[in-house]
């Protein structure tokens, strides 16, 4: 479908153009910008709110600043959206997320203008400093860097630490915007949120703000003097008319603000004094998410990411099914969780800032003085958990597996060295689809594999995510003093039907699935779903496999895995996580440590970085689709025997 832009945006191919029109046409940019945004998204999906809610802000960057020279920085992504159309991506922004075409978030290797690959966040401010201090170093002495973050990711740790250390750089070109909605994905949570409201709400600081920033204007013809007495002036109003605003001043940026992020005319004039200020300061914005888009504006949640729609009744089309469908994996977690503290009430949820990507947000209702958003601040909801922990909470801390990355340190050294039976349920494991590799849960297996007092499972169905939901919370398991991971997909299961009643399964028990004679395929997780499929195709062309469920990556069944290699000489192993360290690697180990010899073929996501694209395609582009396993069993009933 075409879609096509407004009569100036239409002119627009990058941000050079842009800056060749006079200021007074700017709103009009913007409108058309937010108008193209809105139609996009309507017919191809993607992220909305966000880059909605940024399309003023946008505009006026690219007119003010020299991009790409000067370095912008968008923290996470999901708001750079309008930044691409601006920056020579318009014509083929159709194709954002979808398998071979420009991704979701800002990206190095696509543009000049991506300054920095983003997707995790609160990287921005951490980043843009760097670029500020690179800058300086080699001699670019007026290049300016330039960190947009939302006051969502401003919860996390990195900000602060950034922050502290850009304090101290008095001669560093960094400019921090932050973009004020109240919202990540949902609403925001904890002490920064409040004490941003007060700031955008104190009429009397704003008041006076504006006369000291108006006089500072007028004094400025009368040279450099004039203008430190009255910053001193208006420092010391800051201090005293509103305390909090201490907490940006006292790490030594320069605060501005706040002021209204949708007013592109006056962000302009902003940016333009700001430009010329040297040191570290923040310009504080503040923005409604889904702007312009009143449904959006209203449920700035559910349009985070609403899928396609109807651009005018605001009618979200939904897939209309005949018969009952699988639930979602996200949301077996959430109900079963709920289901086991009823039962328990020890039991706890952790989620950093993902309630309701994760659905903890179910128990958040029905709970809500157990279970706990802790902001984007994956380490300190690691460590948070084992503090509980530590007083016999039973605690299920829910991340997502690319995020649980940026804990690891916590998951070794404040969980698995203290022996706390911490539970981790490890949501997008696997190829997380559009969002691409920033967000894949590739490495959660080798990088759990490695530490000691620790479970891997992962669930082929809902049944049996229920069932390890169950044993990790049990008295028994609790004792064993081990922290319990249980990864699991995006996306749907396989079972209409999966409320089914709690079992105990034994820890480090795998299951065989299907008996067969030619060759053997071990499975972890809900990839074995795609065994299921393969063992038919191959019955069919005479080629008889077996296939067996692992379950567990550590401990591993070794009873299962001495029956497979007495038995087969030809071994397949299949899994949605990285090869190097992962399930295969675990079996690999297992055959050498106990002299066996087999033709042993991994299949999984190889030693490279796997761009975007749905689940299914990636599976089909790294050979573990239904077809590429079967392909693989051929391949070897081909090949050589290996004598035993």
């Amino acid at each position: 479908m075409l879609i096509t832009p407004g009569k100036l945006l239409s002119q627009l191919h990058t941000p050079e153009d842009l800056r060749k029109l006079d200021s007074s046409l700017l709103p009009q940019v913007s409108q058309e910008l937010r108008q193209y945004i809105i139609d996009l998204v309507s017919v191809y999906g993607g992220h909305f709110g966000s880059s909605l809610g940024v399309v003023e802000l946008t505009v006026a960057l690219h007119y003010v600043f020299n991009t790409p020279e000067d370095q912008l920085v968008w923290d996470v992504g999901h708001q750079a959206y309008g930044h691409k159309i601006l920056t020579g991506r318009r014509d083929n922004f159709y194709t954002n997320r979808l398998y071979g075409g420009i991704s979701g978030f800002p990206k190095r290797k696509e543009s000049p203008y991506d300054s920095f690959g983003v997707g995790h966040s609160s990287t921005s401010i951490s980043a843009a400093l760097g670029m500020a201090v690179g800058a300086r170093l080699s001699g670019a002495q007026n290049q300016q860097s330039i960190a947009i973050i939302g006051d969502g990711a401003m919860t996390g740790g990195m900000a602060f630490e950034a922050m502290n250390h850009a304090g101290a750089l008095n001669n560093t070109n960094l400019l921090i915007i932050l973009n004020d909605n109240c919202m990540s994905i949902d609403p925001n949570v904890g002490a920064l949120k409040e004490y941003l409201t007060d700031i955008t709400t104190s009429h009397t600081y704003n008041r006076v703000k504006e006369e000291v920033w108006n006089l500072l204007g007028k004094m400025s013809q009368f040279g450099k003097n004039a203008r430190e007495i009255v910053s001193r002036v208006e420092d010391g109003l800051k201090a005293t008319l509103l305390r909090q605003s201490n907490l940006f001043e006292s790490l030594n940026l320069r605060y501005f603000g706040p002021i209204d992020g949708h007013d592109v005319d006056h962000l302009v004039h902003v940016l333009n004094d700001l430009k010329n200020i040297p040191g570290p300061k923040l310009l504080h914005c503040v923005t409604v998410k889904g702007k312009g888009f009143a449904p959006a504006e209203k449920d700035q949640t559910k349009w985070h990411s609403p899928g396609k729609f109807d651009k005018i009744t605001g009618e979200i089309f939904k897939k209309v099914y005949d018969q009952p469908q699988p639930p979602k994996y996200q949301d077996v977690f959430g109900n079963t969780l709920v289901e086991l503290a009823e039962q328990n009430e020890k039991i706890v949820g952790v989620t950093p800032a993902m309630p309701s990507g994760s659905s903890l947000n179910i128990m958040m209702k029905a709970m809500p003085d157990r279970a706990f958003d802790v902001g984007i601040a994956e380490q300190h909801a690691v460590t948070f958990s084992a503090g509980m922990a530590t007083q016999g909470s039973v605690v299920y801390c829910n991340i997502y597996s690319t995020f649980m990355q940026r804990a690891y340190d916590q998951v070794v050294h404040d969980v698995c060295i203290q022996e706390l039976p911490v539970i981790f349920c490890l949501d997008r494991a696997g190829f997380a689809g559009a969002d691409g590799p920033t967000h894949h849960g590739a490495y959660d297996i080798a990088y759990m594999r490695c530490i000691p007092n620790m479970v891997i499972s992962a669930p082929m169905n809902e049944q049996e995510l229920r069932n390890l939901m169950y044993t990790a919370q049990l008295t028994e398991t609790q004792e064993s003093k081990k922290a319990f991971t249980i990864r699991y997909p995006r996306g749907e299961g396989v079972m209409p039907q999966w409320k089914t009643p709690f079992e105990k399964i034994e820890i480090g028990k795998g299951r065989k699935v299907r008996a067969g004679e030619d060759v053997a395929i071990l499975t972890i997780g809900h990839i074995g779903n795609y065994a299921v499929k393969s063992c038919d195709i191959l019955e069919l062309e005479g080629i008889s496999a077996a296939h067996y469920d692992l379950r567990f990556v550590k401990p591993l069944d070794k009873a299962l895995l001495h029956e497979v290699f007495q038995q087969f000489d030809k071994v397949i192993t299949v899994e949605d996580g990285c090869l190097p360290g992962g399930m295969g690697s675990a079996v690999l180990e297992f055959m050498a440590e106990n002299g066996y010899h087999a033709q042993v073929k991994r299949l999984g996501i190889p030693d490279r970085i796997v761009e975007h694209g749905e689940q299914l395609e990636l599976h089909r582009e790294c050979g573990f689709d239904p077809e590429g396993i079967a392909r693989t069993a051929r391949e070897m009933m081909t090949a050589p025997a290996i004598a035993l």
